[in-house]
């Protein structure tokens, strides 16, 4: 299942079946979205002072 599938299902479908559930899990997806980028940018930080380093 892709992310896009899982963040489908639980906006419509697990709303329908536990909402209580879905607030919970939203607000996890909602905090994980706002910091993805942080973390895509500490990878490439890590990726490339690596590679600098090794040079």
């Amino acid at each position: 299942m892709i992310v896009t599938s899982v963040h489908k299902d639980v906006s419509e479908r697990l709303q329908k079946i536990n909402p209580i559930l879905a607030y919970e899990v939203r607000k996890i997806l909602d905090e994980n979205k706002a910091e993805r980028h942080i973390r895509g940018g500490m990878a490439t930080k890590l990726k490339y002072g690596a590679k600098n380093k090794a040079s």
